[in-house]
Parts: structure tokens; sequence; C-alpha cells
């Protein structure tokens, strides 16, 4: 797993042999696997050769405050090991000035206007879905419900046919999923070539959709080239979709395995947005390497210039200083803000889009099939990673008469 040999600035009781794409535990709960990764009584950092070598951050506050830090540590290399795609993913993996231009393409997309006018189409999508569903009281809630909501949305604001969403949900999970390499590399060139052509047709026809507006996006001044286009347009396919349905999936297994919150949130909907930061919290999902780029100290421990970090939002949902019996649910828990998105400039730019569509999902589904459970025959796993996430997710409900 691309292993390194144990470099002379990482002292031996920081040195921890794991590979964050198979934590010990994460089949079950990837979020309490990342939570065991950290040492209390520690400087709240570890070192593991797996992965090319890295560090990764368990303290909580220390998480946040580098996420933010953009003076010492690059977005560049957004993974580890570190690799060389075709087109970065942009804005995330960025640094300033052009970071905050190709915030600024899209960002008129997802302010609180836009994605209230997006609810209904949300709600709409979410209910048609479900109505769909229902009467079969069985589904893969990730195969058949997660992943379509968030994509129909993308497609919506690209201003692309609903009917390709089968096509590019079928490909991203390759391409995010599958251990073939060759079968990932096959996804990937597919949906590159559905981008491509879709982009020549809206350079010629430009429109008022977010698709344009990448084209035609100015970074200082002048134009986009080609690989910012395609990085930008990607990123947002990506980040939308595997976050979102991510999320959600926890979400919906949390609730499946825990009928008395499912029954709190039955019984008082206006305890739903309180309700999803509490769960968003718990099931955080993103996690993000950086590049140091000067030496820093985190606690008395030195990470020189070229280090690889990774920085998990876990880690600030798990922090106990912060958060009192982390892995708890608790819907009255006093409100503070949650680091499941992010800080700094680099925080997501659809947060706001993301909690609508999460908030929305969850509403309906308890409106129209308020009796679930997992079904025995489940083997859905959880994945740590880049994005903890479900591999299924099969629920089963009584069918009305």
């Amino acid at each position: 797993m691309n292993d390194v040999a144990h470099p002379g600035h990482v002292p031996n009781e920081l040195f921890s042999d794991v590979d964050i794409y198979d934590l010990p535990g994460a089949a079950d709960d990837p979020q309490a696997a990342w939570k065991a990764l950290h040492r209390d009584g520690g400087p709240g950092v570890i070192w593991t050769p797996r992965n090319g070598g890295h560090w990764i951050v368990t303290s909580g506050r220390k998480t946040l405050e580098l996420m933010a830090d953009i003076e010492n540590l690059s977005a560049r290399e957004l993974s580890v090991p570190p690799g060389n795609s075709i087109y970065p993913l942009i804005p995330n993996q960025s640094d300033e000035p052009e970071h905050r231009h190709y915030r600024n393409i899209v960002m008129p997309f997802v302010t609180p206007h836009a994605v209230a006018a997006l609810s209904g189409n949300v709600r709409a999508l979410a209910r048609s879905l479900i109505q769909a569903l229902q009467p079969r009281g069985a589904c893969d809630f990730m195969a058949k419900f997660a992943r379509h909501v968030p994509m129909l949305i993308f497609l919506q604001l690209m201003e692309l046919p609903a009917d390709d969403r089968e096509y590019l949900i079928e490909r991203a999970d390759v391409m995010t999923r599958s251990n073939d390499t060759a079968k990932r590399i096959i996804a990937q060139q597919e949906i590159m070539a559905y981008l491509q052509e879709r982009i020549d047709r809206r350079r010629a026809r430009p429109g008022q959709d977010m698709l344009s507006a990448i084209i035609h996006g100015k970074v200082g001044g002048r134009p986009m080239n080609h690989a910012e286009i395609m990085g930008e347009s990607m990123d947002l396919l990506f980040g939308g979709l595997d976050t979102v349905a991510a999320m959600t999936g926890f979400i919906m297994r949390f609730l499946a395995r825990h009928p008395t919150h499912r029954r709190q949130l039955i019984e008082a909907r206006t305890l739903l947005p309180k309700a999803v930061e509490e769960l968003l919290r718990r099931h955080s999902v993103a996690t993000v390497a950086r590049r140091v780029l000067k030496t820093i100290e985190i606690n008395g421990v030195t990470l020189h210039a070229g280090d690889m970090v990774v920085l998990s939002t876990v880690m600030h949902a798990m922090d106990e200083t912060l958060w009192p019996a982390p892995l708890s649910v608790d819907f009255n828990r006093p409100a503070q803000q949650i680091g499941t998105f992010g800080l700094g400039v680099h925080t997501c730019i659809g947060a706001r889009l993301a909690r609508s569509e999460v908030t929305i999902m969850l509403d309906e589904w308890l409106t129209h099939i308020p009796d679930f459970e997992i079904a025995a025959e489940d083997d859905g796993r959880g994945l740590s990673g880049a994005v903890n996430s479900l591999s299924s997710l099969r629920l089963v409900w009584p069918i009305a008469n």
C-alpha cells in the first residue's frame, strides 16, 4: 500500500501503522473508527507509513484550525498518496488566489435565495422517488434513493437532462468505490467524455446555468482553460453526489437502528432542523489531505515542509472536549458550530444546499415511510477514506393494504 520508511523527524511514540482507507472497525462505524485513532494525553497528531506516509491530526480543534490555514498548508494535493489526476478537482484542489475566483463562479447558484428556490424541486424529486419505492416494501437505500436526489439537483443546476441520472450515478459509483483500477479509469473516461460533449454544446449556446457560468468564468481576468472547466465540473458532480448521499445513508441507518430517535422526529417535526445538525455532526464524512508548505508545530510536534497531513472532519465531531459523549446522538445538544463542512476559505461551497437536501429527503421519507428497519440480509459495510460512506443499506418496511 505504498508504505515508506519511518522518517527521522517522526517520534517513535507517534508511529501508528494504520490505513485510512481500511480503518479497523470501519465496517460497522467509520466515525468511531476514526475516533479510535486519538490518544488521550497525546499531542493530537500521529504518523502512519501507509499511502506514501503522512500525518493524521486527531485533535478536533486543531483539525479545523489547519483546515483554515492557507498560509502553511496547500490543498493542491487533496488525497494520500498524492496523485497526478488528469484534471485537478477545483476549487477544492486549489490555493489562493485562484481558489477564490473558482468559488466565485459558482457561488450565485448556492446563495440562500438560490437554495430556497431549489427546495421545491428537491422535495418533488424526493417524493416521486419515495412513492415509486413505497409499494415494494424494500430497497437498497443508497442505490435507489440516496444518490439520486443530489445527482438530479446537479443536473438541474447544469441544465442537463434528468434522464442522464442513471448513466452518471453508475459511473461515479465505479470511480469512487471499485477496487478494479481498469474499471475506474474507464468510468472516469466515460464521465469526462460525457461532460466534454455538453461543454462543447454549451460553449456554442450559453445559458444562465452553472455549466455556462463555469465555461465562461474568469480567473483573475483571464478565461478558464480546458483543464479548469473540466476540473470544476467534475468537482461539483462528485462533491454534491458523494457527500450528500453518504451523510443521508448514515442518518437513515442510525434512524433504522434507533426507533426512539425516529419517533421523536415523527412526532415533533419542528425538531428536524436541530436534529439534522446533530445527525450531520455524528455522521461526518469528509477527509482531506494537505501538503505542508512551511514547517509548523502541533503541540510540540514538528511537521516539516513537504510532509502530507490528513484532516478528517470526523475528528472535530468526535472530540470529547468539544462534544460530551460524541458517539451519542442528542437532539437537544446545545447548539455550536459543527465542522462537518470544513472551515475557512475551503468550507464546502454546497454546505447550505447539502443541509437543505438532507433535511427535505429525511422529512419526505419520514412522512411516507415512517416505520422501517434494516433488512436481515443486509450486507452493507461502512467504508472509511476521503468520504466515509456505506457500500449499501437495505431497508424494509410494511406495505399498506
